[in-house]
């Protein structure tokens, strides 16, 4: 295989997407070359039962299961599902309405928030602890693994700040972020149970 051949080409952006998401803003070139191969991209990965999902608006692209048709035979699963706890679900929602709340208001496109103010958006959900460390140090649990799985970005040189992914969108929908009231008042019922 040659270094300018056609499959370079497919192969590179195609191997960043099994890798993960692919964010406009880590690699102009890589982002370029999704770009100019998501047709061929989007039928070599529905192969494997995967479509491809490109936002060029937000500058992200991933990876997705194709839901299973009747009239398919079904695939084993290439993506792996992951159960949320309630902390880090409720953290994730949270994050999304205050995307919306950002994105609402204009401005700049990054939304930047210290692990203060994640804590805060918390805090209101969670049982009343008198251990106000044990209550950061759990929010700061929830936040390591929303970063660990994409959604949130620490920034370099500033341990307590985090950027808050756009890819959240795509996982917790406006459909869902609708009906979020209702949930809200489910998980404030379920923090006064704990």
């Amino acid at each position: 295989m040659s270094d300018s051949g056609p499959e370079k080409k497919l192969s590179l952006p195609l191997i960043a997407l099994f890798k993960g998401v692919v964010y406009a803003d880590q690699g102009h070139d890589r982002w370029q070359q999704l770009l100019d191969q998501q047709a061929a991209l989007a039928d070599y990965v529905a192969v494997l039962g995967l479509e491809l999902i490109v936002d060029e608006a937000e500058g992200y692209a991933f990876l997705r299961q194709r839901p299973d048709e009747e009239d398919d035979t079904e695939l084993p699963r290439l993506m792996a599902r992951r159960q949320l706890s309630y902390p880090v679900s409720l953290l994730l929602a949270l994050l999304r309405k205050k995307l919306a709340e950002h994105d609402a208001g204009g401005g700049d496109l990054r939304l930047v928030l210290s692990r203060e103010e994640i804590a805060d958006l918390v805090r209101l959900f969670l049982p009343d602890s008198a251990n106000e460390a044990k209550l950061i140090d759990r929010v700061g649990m929830d936040i390591n693994k929303a970063a660990e799985m994409g959604f949130l970005r620490k920034l370099r040189g500033q341990d307590d700040q985090f950027e808050v992914r756009r890819i959240l969108k795509a996982y917790v929908d406006a459909q869902w972020l609708a009906e979020f009231d209702q949930r809200l008042g489910e998980y404030a019922d379920h923090a006064a149970e704990e």
